[in-house]
């Protein structure tokens, strides 16, 4: 869930042993953030999903990156995502799979490998 669409100022400092620094525009949020990922390809610009602490109910952005709030607990997108896997068209994926190679748990490997991939992907 998005929150804005538009590039905000977003300032982040992770000290191991010490407290995060987190500003979007000059506003401090670390209290309303359990956890944070910047991402950035190639051919756009940093994003920083912010995942909010359970009860927050609201936060106020502006910033340079795309921002986005998203609760901390994520089963919902997992659960989501492996319901919406077809599984006939795993199994031809999976066995259809180059990395195969016949050790014990290799199907597992192959599923999780194939779910991985689809799932970096979406």
């Amino acid at each position: 869930m998005s929150v804005f669409d538009e590039a905000r100022r977003v300032r982040v400092a992770a000290r191991p042993g010490g407290p995060a620094v987190i500003e979007v525009d000059g506003q401090d949020v670390v209290a309303a953030v359990e956890a944070y990922r910047i991402t950035q390809t190639v051919d756009e610009g940093p994003a920083i999903t912010l995942y909010l602490s359970p009860g927050w109910e609201g936060i106020g952005f502006d910033g340079l990156a795309e921002v986005m709030a998203e609760p901390a607990d994520l089963r919902h997108v997992v659960v989501d995502f492996l319901n919406a896997v077809d599984a006939r068209k795993l199994d031809e994926a999976v066995f259809a799979r180059d990395d195969l190679d016949g050790r014990p748990g290799e199907l597992t490997r192959g599923l999780l490998a194939q779910l991985k991939e689809w799932a970096a992907g979406a």
